[in-house]
């Protein structure tokens, strides 16, 4: 599903409820968050702001996966949960049987680069078709040298990192590339921590992968951009803030979304983090190398 889909079905401050009652997560002054790697560091930005500003509310902010978070989430152990994708249905059904209710924001768009180490110069672009040999089910025990992939690549071994089962990001690329939710090769340095993977990358001259744009964006120094053609006439496409808003850089352009919980945003200091949050993630989106909102979705 790509961005200009999404557009249409989702309004800037989207309620999507869950039947049932609350749910219990932080107490006092206390504001949790988990879950997506990639909205970590735009949640982390606006907590830094919210204190700065002189809220004596605590807030922490985890990263254990969109789905980890959502896991906790469910279960009312936080209060708010960073997501790279949209809640799933049994996920749905788990807060359901917990009792939590929920409200769905959407906070800024964000691409997925594809990324090699700077020395790679035989690699310029790479297309959606030639992705999909690369991580699809079925290469795991076939598709082992460059070479396989394109005429002219090296024929040496293939080195592929990307994010781990639990991140959103995971299942997005999935879907994006190889046409199924979950569905990849196995045989690739997995991780939730972003981090983890630039530096696989940046310390391996054959190796590729997929992370957020922002954090290419930090480590463009460290990492080589490929764009990516998309089959459909427009040649190849590099992520940047003006294609992943307009969505060019299909299909690796995506929504990103934090979901709180109404029992928690009962309470005076979540409800006040909420409306900072909205009131400030726009002006710090591209800060941190994100793509900030339409207007009319603010």
């Amino acid at each position: 599903m790509v961005i200009s889909s999404l557009r249409r079905i989702l309004p800037i401050i989207a309620l999507t409820a869950v039947a049932c009652g609350g749910g219990s997560s932080g107490s006092g002054g206390d504001i949790r968050i988990d879950g997506s790697s990639t909205v970590f560091v735009l949640s982390e930005a606006v907590a830094e702001e919210f204190t700065k500003s002189g809220n004596p509310a605590r807030v922490t902010v985890g990263q254990s996966g969109t789905g980890g978070g959502f896991q906790k989430f469910c279960r009312g152990e936080t209060d708010i949960n960073d997501a790279s994708r949209t809640i799933r249905p049994p996920e749905i059904e788990a807060c359901r049987a917990n009792g939590i209710e929920y409200q769905e924001i959407p906070v800024a768009y964000d691409g997925i680069a594809i990324v090699v180490h700077p020395q790679a110069t035989w690699i310029d672009s790479i297309t959606v078709a030639e992705l999909k040999t690369l991580w699809a089910t079925e290469a795991q025990r076939t598709i082992l040298r460059w070479s396989q992939v394109r005429p002219g690549w090296p024929d040496r071994e293939i080195h592929l990192y990307g994010a781990g089962v639990d991140s959103g990001t995971y299942d997005y690329f999935t879907e994006a590339i190889t046409g199924k939710e979950g569905a990849s090769r196995g045989d690739f340095t997995a991780s939730e921590d972003d981090n983890v993977l630039v530096q696989g990358v940046a310390g391996d001259e054959l190796a590729l992968g997929f992370l957020p744009f922002a954090y290419y964006n930090e480590n463009r120094e460290r990492l080589k951009l490929v764009p990516v053609d998309n089959g459909e006439g427009g040649g190849p496409v590099a992520p940047s803030f003006e294609t992943i808003r307009d969505n060019s850089y299909s299909p690796l352009s995506r929504p990103l979304f934090i979901y709180v919980s109404e029992k928690s945003r009962a309470r005076p200091e979540v409800q006040q983090f909420i409306d900072f949050y909205v009131a400030t993630v726009g002006s710090l989106a591209q800060e941190v190398g994100y793509v900030e909102l339409d207007k009319d979705r603010q």
